[in-house]
């Protein structure tokens, strides 16, 4: 799933940065003004960081962050130490600080940057510009076909909703699909990590002749609404006012409106699926069939033992969570369960070393952040949402797709919880496959690690726009 999903260590530096250190460096006009880069390793994975340096109106240092393959960009930066050649680069917001020394030889600042318990090397140098990601895939103007911004209203929520619409230049009716997009606030083209995958979905489909409607999420966009404040079941009815708007198009053929769902959108797709006969079929991208605490433990272990995390750190974490999730999903008010969350986080906390309490600071703040976290509308209904009984009832036909080195929705695990389910349920029209060498993302990958993310020139994999494509072609002609 992304943010919720995602395992990325979230690097928000904040720098500002006083005119005196450009004294430091050496054969630069512009002193500390420019591009920094440097790269964190964590176990098996590379983050590469980026820190843009310019002045404000009144000739005052001021920075921005991106973290490129975490999908991070232009982070603020605001506060910076110094003395003499040492910097020390200090977030408050994620209690995490970077240490560093001027190398006048390298021209950079080598030092470790601390967060969390870790104590990573990180080295930050200074180069001419950041190179433009590639994205092949990525669809360039003009198109062979038409292209709207549209805003419809989902009026049981009172919020308005920003999108794209694309279909053939001449013909029609034709069958269409809304793209649900996974967890976390994104845009239409369900933008992440430099990639613009739903960008490349509509393109494929609408040159098959099957108009597209993209979305931005609630509060992001063109959209309106509180994305913080609103859970998955929200969400769904965001996707029902979509297909609304579909059917009074006169250019859409309302009796084949399908849905495209990604990650947390393979769980949207069925709710819809399942209230509505409107829904023609769905297509679930890296859906769920296990409950959301099942969800989050799997994906959580197989991160850990890909990035090389010890076993007794994968058990002790495991046990740790499986006591919070648990909490969560009690019926009790929210002050009653903060209070339980608090005796498990110091519980966990007087168990450590008195080198780990040490790296961790201060408790309290610690566990505020992880309660914030955990009592968040979203996270508390998606920890006890089991999917199964929803996917019992869909009777539209359905395609499922995984792939194989996917480690955020575990394929062996959710894809026969799927079949299962429909099965269970009467489905008498589905198909479930595992795509060979793919990732959560649907791109060609080599571990399937998040932190591959951004570095994968592919957007998305031709096997599955093709998968996808020839699917949704056999099921509206077969009507």
């Amino acid at each position: 799933m992304r943010a919720k999903f995602l395992y990325i260590i979230i690097l928000l530096f904040l720098f500002k940065t006083p005119n005196i250190f450009s004294n430091l460096l050496p054969n630069s006009g512009n002193g500390i003004k420019g591009i920094w880069q440097g790269t964190l390793k964590v176990q098996s994975m590379e983050l590469r960081i980026i820190f843009k340096i310019t002045e404000d109106e009144n000739g005052k240092l001021k920075a921005t962050m991106d973290s490129p393959d975490q999908g991070a960009k232009d982070i603020p930066v605001d506060s910076v130490i110094y003395s003499g050649e040492n910097l020390k680069l200090v977030s408050n917001m994620i209690h995490g600080y970077f240490e560093g020394t001027y190398n006048a030889d390298s021209i950079s600042f080598e030092g470790k940057w601390h967060q969390g318990g870790l104590s990573l090397p990180l080295v930050i140098t200074k180069i001419e510009k950041v190179e433009d990601a590639i994205r092949p895939q990525e669809p360039k103007p003009p198109f062979p076909y038409k292209v709207q911004d549209v805003i419809y209203e989902n009026k049981s929520a009172g919020i308005k909703l920003g999108g794209t619409l694309t279909f053939p230049e001449t013909g029609g009716p034709f069958p269409a699909v809304l793209l649900i997009t996974g967890s976390g606030a994104q845009n239409r083209d369900e933008e992440l990590f430099g990639h613009k995958p739903f960008l490349v979905i509509a393109d494929y489909l609408t040159r098959l002749g099957i108009a597209v409607l993209r979305v931005d999420d609630r509060g992001i966009g063109e959209s309106t609404g509180n994305f913080a404040a609103s859970t998955t079941k929200d969400f769904a009815t965001d996707v029902l006012s979509g297909v609304e708007y579909l059917k009074s198009r006169k250019e859409i053929n309302p009796k084949e409106i399908g849905l495209i769902g990604h990650s947390e959108g393979g769980i949207i797709a069925p709710m819809v699926a399942s209230k509505t006969k409107d829904v023609a079929f769905i297509i679930l991208m890296a859906g769920t069939g296990i409950p959301g605490d099942q969800v989050l433990l799997t994906q959580a272990e197989a991160i850990e033992k890909l990035n090389g995390v010890s076993e007794e750190k994968i058990k002790d974490d495991l046990a740790l969570n499986k006591k919070l999730y648990s909490v969560l999903k009690e019926d009790k008010d929210s002050s009653a369960i903060v209070d339980e969350l608090n005796n498990i986080y110091l519980d966990s906390y007087n168990n450590l070393s008195a080198e780990k309490k040490a790296e961790i600071g201060d408790p309290k703040i610690a566990f505020q952040k992880g309660i914030k976290t955990l009592m968040s509308p979203w996270f508390r209904y998606f920890v006890k949402y089991n999917p199964y009984p929803t996917l019992e009832r869909v009777k539209c036909p359905v395609l499922a797709l995984g792939g194989s080195k996917d480690v955020q929705v575990l394929p062996d695990i959710n894809l026969p919880a799927i079949k299962k389910a429909l099965e269970e349920g009467g489905n008498k029209n589905f198909e479930v496959k595992e795509l060979p060498g793919l990732n959560h993302l649907f791109q060609t990958a080599k571990t399937g690690a998040p932190s591959e993310y951004g570095r994968i020139e592919e957007t998305i994999a031709p096997i599955a726009l093709q998968t996808m494509g020839d699917w949704i072609l056999k099921i509206v002609n077969k009507k």
